[in-house]
Parts: C-alpha cells; sequence; structure tokens
C-alpha cells in the first residue's frame, strides 16, 4: 500500500517523541514535578532540592524516576546487545513491553488515583521505567537527531547548522517536527490531565502500541542505494 512508504523509523520515533511529551506532563502536573522522559530535568530538580534552602522541590520522585529510567534503559540495552542493526523483533517486543507498562500505569491511575506522595512517586517511577527502555530502543534504531525523550541536541543541531550558523540546512524538516511533536505532546498532555491523568498516560500508550505495531510488521524496504541503517526496517 501507498501509505506503507510512511512507516519508517523517523516516522515512527517521532509519533514516541509526542507520546514522551505526554507523559512528561503527565509526571509534571500530576505526579510532584517529575520528568519520566527528560532525565535532565529531574537531575536539575535534585541538585536545586540538594541546597536545602526551602525550595520546596521534590526529592523522592526524581532520584526513583532516575533510577528507574536507568534501569529500563540497562534492560533494553542488555535485549539488544546482539542483536542486527535497524528495527527487528527484539525492538517491537521491548516497544511492546513499553506499551504494556504505560497501559498499566493508566489503569493504575484511574483505579488508585495519585492522592498521596508515595503513590505518585511510584507512578512516576513506573511512567520512568518505559521511558528509558524506549530511549535505549532509540538509541538502538539510530534515527538521526530523534532520541524520543529530548530534544537539546536536536535544538542545537538545528541551530548550528542554519542559516545563521554554519548554514549546512541538513535534516532541518526532522529536527523542527521532533521539537513540535514534543511541544503538541506535552500540550495534549496538559489538556487530558484536565480530564483525567490516566487518560492521558492511556492516549500515549496507544500511540507507542500503534508504532510497535505499524513497526513489527511493516515491510523490509526495497534495497537502494540511498538506503542507510538507520532508516531501514531490518529483521534478523
Amino acid at each position: 500500500m501507498n501509505a506503507r512508504r510512511y512507516v519508517t523509523p523517523p516516522a515512527l520515533m517521532l509519533a514516541l517523541t509526542f507520546a514522551t511529551g505526554v507523559v512528561d506532563a503527565v509526571g509534571y502536573l500530576r505526579l510532584d514535578q517529575v520528568f519520566a522522559g527528560n532525565m535532565t530535568g529531574n537531575v536539575v530538580i535534585l541538585g536545586m532540592a540538594a541546597t536545602g534552602g526551602g525550595t520546596g522541590l521534590p526529592v523522592l520522585g526524581p532520584v526513583l524516576a532516575l533510577a528507574c529510567f536507568l534501569a529500563g534503559a540497562a534492560a533494553a540495552g542488555r535485549v539488544l546487545r546482539t542483536a542486527a542493526p535497524g528495527w527487528n523483533r527484539r525492538c517491537t517486543g521491548l516497544l511492546g513491553g513499553v506499551g504494556a507498562a504505560l497501559t498499566a500505569t493508566a489503569l493504575g491511575l484511574v483505579v488508585v488515583g495519585a492522592d498521596t506522595a508515595g503513590v505518585r512517586a511510584c507512578m512516576a517511577s513506573s511512567l520512568a521505567l518505559a521511558m528509558g527502555a524506549q530511549a535505549a530502543t532509540a538509541r538502538h534504531l539510530a534515527v538521526k537527531d530523534v532520541t524520543t525523550v529530548v530534544v537539546t541536541s536536536t535544538l542545537t543541531a538545528l541551530a548550528a547548522d542554519s542559516r545563521l550558523g554554519a548554514a549546512r540546512g541538513r535534516g532541518a524538516v526532522r529536527r523542527v517536527a521532533a521539537v513540535a511533536l514534543i511541544v503538541a505532546g506535552a500540550a495534549a498532555g496538559a489538556a487530558l490531565c484536565q480530564v483525567h491523568e490516566g487518560l492521558a498516560v492511556a492516549v500515549a500508550a496507544c500511540v507507542v502500541l500503534a508504532v510497535t505495531v505499524l513497526g513489527g510488521t511493516a515491510p523490509p524496504p526495497t534495497p537502494s542505494r540511498s538506503t542507510a541503517p538507520s532508516t531501514a526496517l531490518v529483521r534478523p
């Protein structure tokens, strides 16, 4: 089908970037200012909280989220250690697990709620575990400028290669799309939180599961001279 040509790793990773924006909006707005995907934010929060100057910033949530993110990334890295480059069955399994974890967290938020600090820290940790696995999977797929969890390096490359910078102009569309989608995801997450934070996480879960299905069922591309490892769907 003609639509299949749009099912590429860059497109799928951009969709995951949108999901990350939703998840981080939930973490910050409903789970005590904890980032599930943007670990730089958690590290900065912990640094400010360490001054003990009555900042009122959380400590437990960011610490647990950081630890769980690293655990998720390490676990995914172990699974992908001997995997072939590009999309493979292990990527499908890992992203399926991310979608399942987000679904479970959404159900937890609906059933249990987020009324206590302990529950909020637990839910944020679950989201961070999923985002760590997602980030490691995206790293394996190696789509340039799209990590799915942060856009600082993307913004740097966009500005450095712009006409005001080195004037290279390569990859501008993809970089702008990554930034726009994480912003759109955050806006959508904030809006959905007005209804219920569980609904926001459920939407992110649907996006991740859709990416998993599309990536796992897309046929391998026709070999060509322009096909690069970072944009090919490869199976073992």
